[in-house]
């Protein structure tokens, strides 16, 4: 639709500019021939006598009301001229406006000499009509209107398509919150059930750890749509929990490096939906390394940010794969959706008004991710 439309307004835009040319031209010559007829007009005024009727030749004179003209003598000096007043001037500083158009004209060669006898001769000096000039550029204008169009159409198009994929995403989201509350509720009563009955279990902790992790996810996906207030937090901290959970969770062979400065890093962050980008981008390192290698996180304040950096040393990425990794449904995984990228891409820009971005990646060595956030 879109190629359509850039297409269409295309072929509008030429077929535009070439009537309008054809016009031009033709209007051109036209005001051509009438400079021919009124030079006749002025030698015949130049040539009669007494006797001869000028009823004629002063209506071909008069008519002419459009076309800029100008008649100089042999010697240069002005001896009529018309449709070139400028009423800012006047005196000595007109005279010299009219003589500089003059020697304008007759350099683009818009110029016709009457020879009066012996050596004398006129030059009539002319240029093309108001109207003339606004045909000859009307149609740029004409072009610019339709670009505007195509873009302010393409726009809302895109708009469109994106306001579709944010109801999708607020929907899918919504509804997985929704759906969690219920089990999640189940499994909150059957942990108390299962206290009473076994207080002594060792691993009901562990249960409960779990539970509330669900909990945390619905929360996380109930945020998604709304407009979460972000809150002063502590960088540290945040990263620190979530590494904290992942290395729980995560084989002996994945070795998980935090360094962090020894001040408090202070952003304003929605905490859950922030953990949520860090252990996006972690399992994405872990999926990327096959279960053996490193994973370093990093942040530091900087001038214009704070900023938090995931590492490994996975497979990599190809360079024309930086920007098509934050696509949704972009997946190198057989049972992936594509999903958890574009999540943290939408996370950080949309609700934190950050960037994320591949910093730099190396094929066989590893990936770095970096997310800036904006200072309290």
């Amino acid at each position: 639709m879109k190629i359509v439309l850039v297409v269409l307004a295309v072929v509008l835009s030429i077929a535009s500019l070439v009537v309008s040319n054809f016009l031009v031209r033709d209007l051109k010559v036209e005001e051509q021939r009438k400079m021919e007829i009124w030079a006749e007009a002025m030698r015949s005024l130049n040539n009669a006598d007494e006797t001869t009727d000028l009823t004629l030749v002063w209506t071909v004179l008069n008519s002419n009301n459009t076309i800029p003209v100008i008649v100089l003598d042999k010697e240069g000096r002005v001896q009529d001229y018309r449709n070139i007043e400028d009423s800012s001037l006047s005196g000595a500083s007109l005279d010299t406006l009219v003589r500089q158009r003059a020697f304008s004209m007759r350099k683009a060669g818009r110029v016709i000499r009457i020879n009066l006898g012996k050596s004398d001769y006129m030059e009539i000096c002319y240029a093309d009509s108001l109207i003339l000039r606004r045909l000859a550029w009307w149609p740029y204008v004409q072009l610019g209107i339709v670009l505007i169009f195509v873009v302010v159409a393409i726009f809302a198009l895109l708009s469109s398509k994106k306001a579709e994929q944010n109801k999708v995403w607020v929907g899918l989201s919504k509804e997985t919150a929704h759906q969690l509350g219920t089990p999640i509720s189940s499994l909150m009563a059957w942990q108390e059930v299962l206290k009473e009955t076994y207080p002594d279990d060792e691993l009901l902790p562990e249960m409960g750890k779990d539970v509330q992790r669900l909990q945390r996810i619905a929360e996380r996906f109930s945020k998604i749509g709304s407009q979460p207030e972000p809150k002063p937090e502590n960088i540290n901290d945040v990263l620190a929990s979530v590494i904290q959970y992942i290395g729980r969770r995560t084989s002996n062979r994945i070795t998980i490096n935090l360094q962090l400065p020894p001040d408090p890093l202070i952003a304003p962050v929605c905490a859950p939906l922030f953990e949520w980008v860090i252990e996006n981008l972690c399992k994405n390192a872990i999926d990327a390394m096959e279960g053996s290698g490193n994973i370093t996180l990093t942040a530091r304040e900087e001038p214009a940010c704070i900023s938090v950096e995931v590492a490994d040393t996975g497979k990599g990425l190809p360079k024309n794969r930086f920007r098509s990794v934050f696509t949704p449904g972009y997946t190198t995984k057989e049972r992936g959706w594509g999903l958890g990228l574009s999540l943290a891409k939408r996370i950080v820009e949309e609700y934190h008004d950050g960037r994320i971005y591949v910093k730099n990646s190396e094929l066989g060595k590893g990936t770095t991710f970096r997310v800036e956030l904006k200072k309290r």
